[in-house]
């Protein structure tokens, strides 16, 4: 039995996802405070909503699906319903695996993840990294479950800020760049859908290409880059304006806050 608590964006994909890679109902919880939420989900994927109390006591794997701030007194409500046996995975950013343990038991099973939200679409990224007591099985189970919503890979714990600023951010740089290359076609007289569908499509092909074995992005940059080209002459305007520094700048950003919620 699988419980995921917390009915948010995240929770409902990891929910759509199990159910569509073999999971039935009746082998799925959700614990959801809000009513409304609660019985929309409830009548949409046909699954039992419970308290978190009652889906900690009967899950052997709990998902934790829920805002950081959130977490620990979540926990200290829980914790004394969890078995000795569950396996615990929290998706909220910046809760570290010593936090997690820390208010459930000193040797519970706990795993540390950090998807994206192309979850939401089955494309998901997701890193983890388990605590000090999560045996090799307990990783295996958390990957295949947290495969449901798409790409799974293991880090190390020191290295999930990173892993945050990343990937579990990185949705939204796409989306400023594509927001942006968008609105410089309208502003030059393109009509916004042409311009959207130009822009869409040509990051899912670069994407596409980027994810082919041994492709590398400076390779396939220079493969486009012409001497004196068209393409030349806008990497140089963006080499001006430090864009590449603002990136690493921002993603350093992101790095902090994802330490200063973890709050260790």
């Amino acid at each position: 039995m699988v419980a995921i608590i917390g009915a948010g964006k995240m929770g409902e994909a990891l929910l759509a996802g199990l159910l569509g890679t073999g999971y039935a109902p009746a082998d799925v919880l959700v614990a959801e405070p809000r009513q409304e939420r609660a019985r929309e989900v409830a009548e949409l994927y046909g699954v039992d909503v419970v308290s978190t109390r009652e889906a900690a006591k009967r899950a052997e794997t709990v998902v934790l699906a829920i805002k950081p701030q959130d977490m620990v007194n979540l926990l200290d409500d829980v914790s004394g319903e969890l078995g000795s046996g569950t396996l615990v995975i929290s998706v909220a950013a910046g809760v570290t695996t010593s936090t997690l343990e820390r208010h459930i038991t000193d040797d519970a099973a706990v795993v540390r993840a950090m998807p994206n939200t192309p979850a939401l679409a089955g494309t998901g990224m997701t890193a983890m990294s388990g605590g000090t007591h999560t045996t090799p099985e307990q990783l295996d189970r958390a990957e295949r479950l947290l495969e449901s919503v798409g790409s799974v890979v293991r880090v190390q714990e020191r290295h999930m800020d990173t892993v945050t600023a990343l990937s579990g951010s990185g949705p939204a740089y796409f989306y400023f760049i594509a927001e942006t290359m968008i609105e410089a076609g309208v502003a030059m007289g393109m009509p916004r859908d042409s311009a959207r569908t130009l822009v869409s499509q040509t990051i899912t092909g670069a994407a596409t290409m980027l994810n082919e074995p041994g492709n590398h992005p400076v390779v396939l940059r220079e493969a486009v880059t012409s001497p004196g080209g068209t393409t030349a002459a806008a990497l140089r305007e963006l080499e001006r304006h430090g864009v590449r520094s603002a990136f690493t700048d921002a993603i350093e950003a992101a790095a902090r806050r994802s330490g200063e919620l973890s709050g260790d």
